[in-house]
This record gives structure tokens, sequence and C-alpha cells, in this order.
């Protein structure tokens, strides 16, 4: 059992002292996993590769418009997680046999991922999962546009 740090808190001219939340050592950051059912994960140059030769590729970002106005991947098509449901990807992709692909902004991002779950839920069956994201574009040094 790990012992709480304690610290002072000043609030409104009285002090608090207040135990210290560890909050990485009981909460870790999120680390989507490896592979997703129902999808196959892409790394950035395949993304590339396979945009090259899929016409009629849909790519969606998944992240928050908060994120998305940090810059996004070409020719992507902003819908995110927490907006993902059957009926709005069918507005987007009306033909389920359509490749999409998902991605957020990385490994520690479960927006893409929770996405990618719907969508095989909802019955697409050609489902690409860029797990590295934005991040990993970025590291890259491949371009994005802004808004």
């Amino acid at each position: 059992m790990r012992k709480a740090r304690l610290f002072t808190l000043p609030l409104a001219g009285l002090l608090l002292t207040l135990p210290s939340l560890d909050l990485w050592a009981s909460h870790p950051p999120l680390i989507t996993p490896e592979t997703l059912a129902g999808s196959t994960v892409v790394n950035a140059e395949q993304l590339i590769e396979f945009a090259n030769q899929t016409p009629g590729l849909i790519i969606i970002d998944s992240r928050i418009p908060g994120d998305r106005k940090q810059g996004y991947i070409e020719t992507s098509i902003s819908l995110p997680d927490i907006d993902t449901r059957c009926d709005s990807l069918a507005r987007i992709i009306s033909d389920k046999a359509v490749p999409v692909l998902f991605y957020c902004n990385g490994v520690k991002c479960g927006r893409s991922g929770k996405a990618v779950k719907i969508a095989v839920d909802c019955g697409y069956s050609h489902i690409y999962w860029f797990r590295g994201g934005f991040q990993e574009w970025l590291a890259k040094g491949y371009p994005y546009l802004q808004e």
C-alpha cells in the first residue's frame, strides 16, 4: 500500500492539507491495443500507399474539433467518436463494403479505436485503423492541413 503524500493548498486565505492523488500510479495513460477485431492496422506509410491505390477510401478523423484545429490528414472527414453511431456512419458511408480508415491522436488516444468497434458492430467490412494516428503522422513529417 502506498502512503499518500501531503501537500498544502492555499484556498481563500485558508491553508488546507490534503493527500496528493498520484493519478499516474493508479490510472496510467491509456495505451490502445495492438489490434482491434474486424480491422486491419496500418502505419503512416501503409496509409499513404493504400490511399494512393484505393480510390474511394474514406478517412475518418475521430478526434474532437479542438484537436482537429491543430491539423488533420488531407481528405479526412471529421466524425468525433462521441458522434459515431450507425446512422452517422451511414450518412458518410452508405456502402458498408467501402474501405474506411479511422485515426485519432495516436496510441494514447482511444477515440479511433472506439469508432472502429462501432463501425464493426454496424456491419462495415473493410475497416482500417491508423493506430499511430496524427502523432505518428507529425513525427514522420508528413504534410497536413490546418483550419
